[in-house]
């Protein structure tokens, strides 16, 4: 791994993750594209340590309020928006987490079976299935979005909203090219949470799960020069999309990031034809 191709793809990782358009759709297509080889999935979590590390400073002050919200409703029994946060949050990561680590080996699976079945290369048979998850929720985004009030705010999501919106995060997981923002700011604004909302909760959800990924893979981490700008560059530029977007959704809506997962989706299944 150059230093050109860790900051190429720490700006990848920062600009993709944080909006609804999928990181590992983007971070298995630059590669492939560039003719780089297949980036190693140590590195591809490295970059995600970036991301999450732009979470934690962006929203530094929540969290502070969330734990201490968490630990004031267990131990003193004070209701609070930001202990109910906290919990529901705890409390929805554990089935996501679960689910991850099942449709992730089931994903291999069909991946390496369509792979040998249709006697294809196995990035070819990714590629394809990615730009379609790329079409299919680009699709559901536009139209749920376009046709869901924004009726709940923040601190009125309640706990089966969580647990459902969590969840949702297994799929992005097991499946490149779906997005763990987008499903879980589709899934939100199906249930009527507000946009900026939703986004906001969905960073917040992705916290504990991309930590645990981290955690689970840092014993495979090259501790080099790429590395460590990698991680640099997906925090910087995860910064400010955080604020881009939140500030964007106050008025705006997802349409835009629904309609470019279609055309990028068209576009990758067009370079696949021709290679």
């Amino acid at each position: 791994m150059s230093i050109i191709q860790a900051i190429i793809l720490g700006i990848v990782q920062g600009l993709t993750e944080l909006l609804p358009i999928s990181s590992s759709a983007h971070l298995n297509l630059f590669p492939w594209l560039l003719n780089w080889g297949e980036l190693p999935e140590s590195f591809d979590v490295a970059l995600h340590i970036g991301t999450l590390f732009a979470i934690l400073v962006f929203f530094f002050k929540d969290w502070i309020e969330l734990l201490k919200g968490g630990y004031q409703r267990v131990v003193k029994k004070e209701k609070t928006t930001e202990g109910k946060i906290f919990w529901y949050i705890v409390i929805a990561t554990i089935p996501a987490g679960i689910l991850s680590l099942v449709l992730d080996k089931i994903s291999e699976k069909i991946i390496d079976g369509l792979s040998n079945s249709l006697q294809v290369e196995r990035i070819t048979v990714e590629m394809v299935l990615i730009a379609i998850a790329l079409i299919v929720m680009g699709i559901l985004l536009y139209f749920v979005d376009k046709k869901s009030k924004s009726k709940i705010p923040y601190q009125d999501i309640t706990l089966k909203q969580s647990v459902l919106i969590s969840v949702s995060q297994a799929l992005a997981a097991a499946f490149p090219g779906v997005s763990r923002s987008g499903i879980t700011m589709t899934v939100g604004r199906k249930m009527g949470i507000d946009r900026e909302s939703v986004a906001k909760y969905s960073f917040l959800l992705s916290t504990p799960i991309v930590a645990a990924a981290a955690l689970y893979e840092m014993k495979h981490f090259v501790f080099d020069l790429p590395f460590f700008i990698g991680v640099l560059t997906s925090f910087l530029v995860g910064l400010f999309v955080i604020k881009f977007l939140l500030n964007y959704l106050k008025k705006g809506s997802f349409k835009i990031f629904a309609l470019y997962r279609v055309f990028l989706g068209i576009l990758i299944l067009a370079v696949c034809f021709i290679r």
